[in-house]
């Protein structure tokens, strides 16, 4: 039985060999580039591994530490959660219904908005922006706006103060997460064929929101999916904001996430085996969401 699956595997292949070869390249970039670092990356976490010494197995110890003896960890999860249900969300939310709104508007507006809205996204130093906006001296600006009307006395530690910290990083976060998941969406919002909505209507939809429902995202579950898929990225991934905004580690770990976890210790520390195991942890985490938000997704249009 297994002889004959192997066979008709060999067969389809042979008889689609020039389809094959042309998915060759990107499958073995694909390949070397993603899968094996994960594989390599699943087997070290069972190891200590120091990158100068040959790696040593250690079995469970990397994770019974994590989860037994690394309250950093414990605290940088549920900071990692606060962030991705709040990020997550909103910004995958806010995302859809911008596209919806802008996909309304004349050709040559909705381009010059769509542009705007994406440029966050590729601009490499928008972090910048925040540093000058909330820096912590008298001469940044909401420091002066708030010393000019008498609101403050002196100048606020915006990114080294635990009370402002989070709230701002979320907020940025949010800001940065409108980019590749609003494209998507606005190329799914293009794609929609004119007919169906016409069909809708005379089938009884009587309102916009009916439309949104049961014809416009039920056409565009694959931009919906790729945008998921974006935004739980994006929202586990937040902790290249903090680490620019807040440093490494942030005051009293208040922002601290796994990925700054897993940045300290495979960057810093150079504990690569230990690092390991929080990058997988934090794989598996996103494979579990993405799952999640799958059955979610599946059921629009219902």
């Amino acid at each position: 039985m297994k002889r004959n699956k192997i066979s008709k595997l060999l067969y389809e292949i042979k008889r689609s060999k020039t389809s094959y070869l042309f998915v060759a390249p990107y499958m073995i970039l694909f390949f070397c580039f993603t899968a094996l670092p994960v594989i390599i990356a699943m087997y070290l976490s069972f190891t200590s591994f120091n990158i100068i010494e040959p790696p040593e197995f250690v079995g469970l110890a990397n994770y019974v530490r994590l989860f037994l003896s690394d309250n950093i960890f414990m605290d940088a999860i549920g900071n990692t959660f606060i962030m991705a249900v709040i990020i997550g969300p909103i910004g995958y939310l806010i995302c859809l219904f911008l596209a919806w709104m802008i996909n309304e508007l004349p050709r040559t507006l909705r381009t010059i908005l769509t542009l705007i809205f994406y440029a966050p996204s590729i601009s490499g130093n928008v972090y910048f922006i925040f540093q000058y906006l909330f820096s912590n001296d008298s001469q940044g600006y909401f420091n002066a706006l708030l010393i000019k009307y008498g609101i403050i006395q002196g100048p606020i530690l915006w990114f080294q103060n635990e009370k402002y910290m989070m709230p701002l990083i979320v907020g940025i976060a949010i800001w940065t997460s409108v980019g590749t998941t609003f494209l998507s969406f606005i190329a799914g919002l293009q794609g929609i064929p004119a007919h169906l909505y016409e069909a809708a209507a005379i089938d009884g939809i009587k309102n916009r929101w009916q439309e949104l429902w049961y014809v416009t995202l039920p056409s565009m579950k694959p931009q919906l999916m790729f945008g998921a898929v974006m935004s739980i990225t994006g929202a586990f991934g937040v902790g290249g904001i903090v680490t620019a905004l807040c440093g490494l580690p942030s005051t009293n770990y208040a922002v601290h996430t796994i990925f700054n976890h897993l940045e300290d210790y495979g960057s810093v520390r150079f504990e690569m085996g230990y690092a390991s195991a929080i990058a997988t942890i934090l794989f598996l985490i996103m494979i579990v969401s993405n799952k999640l938000i799958q059955k979610v997704i599946s059921k629009v249009g219902e």
